[in-house]
């Protein structure tokens, strides 16, 4: 399999996405300037596997739109221990939840968002947590 191993998220504010996503979910971002193309870095969460090579989790960065560029529209799926908490933090952060969280069979309870800068993403709470 060819697995996920990063993400990225247009942004149109960078103080506001870093802290929607760190106040959020509890990831920790990195702003690495301008002489990095104002990339912000992710870290979704903590690996005990040596550096570069996390077990088994996805981190991202968020980038700064330009207008001259197709298609800058994400889609991820974030797992969360408690949806309902998870969808209470989004909506005080900012956030927009679309309608109610729907069950999928054999996975979990799950809802999609609107963050601050305008992009969809969904939120998972897999069966079992």
């Amino acid at each position: 399999m060819n697995p996920v191993v990063h993400f990225e998220l247009p942004y149109k504010d960078a103080q506001r996405i870093a802290k929607f996503y760190s106040e959020s979910f509890g990831w920790k971002v990195t702003d690495l300037g301008a002489q990095s193309g104002n990339y912000i870095l992710a870290q979704t969460a903590i690996s005990d596997a040596k550096p570069g090579a996390p077990a088994g989790t996805i981190d991202g960065g968020f980038y700064p739109i330009k207008p001259d560029w197709p298609s800058q529209y994400p889609s991820i799926v974030i797992g969360v221990e408690n949806i309902n908490e998870t969808i209470q933090k989004i909506s005080h952060h900012g956030g927009t939840v679309l309608g109610e969280p729907m069950a999928i069979p054999n996975f979990g309870m799950y809802v999609s968002f609107i963050d601050t800068e305008g992009n969809r993403n969904s939120i998972i709470q897999p069966q079992g947590m």
